[in-house]
């Protein structure tokens, strides 16, 4: 996966506009989508991922699913723990 173009990066927009992005990558040929998300986004990534999977392209699946924890470092130094997740899709194989 040469550069970012295929890599969604998942805030505080609505969950459609988040499933209008991956669906547009895929239609821009890209086979393999990848949805990150950090803390409260996480449910936002996950209906993001169901969406685009049950109502707009079947054909897609979820291949890998990878979560961890990301070390923050705060404005006054202190450092708080984030729980990330990231999410690949690719088209399933005829």
């Amino acid at each position: 996966m040469p550069g970012e173009d295929n890599v969604i990066y998942i805030g505080n927009k609505s969950v459609m506009s988040y499933v209008l992005a991956v669906v547009t990558q895929f239609n821009n040929g890209f086979d393999e989508v990848l949805i990150k998300a950090r803390g409260r986004a996480i449910s936002r990534a996950v209906d993001t991922a169901e969406v685009v999977k049950n109502k707009f392209m079947p054909g897609v699946e979820v291949k890998d699913l990878k979560i961890g924890t990301e070390v923050i470092t705060g404005e006054g130094g202190d450092k708080a723990n984030v729980s990330s997740m990231e999410i690949t899709m690719v088209t399933k194989a005829k």
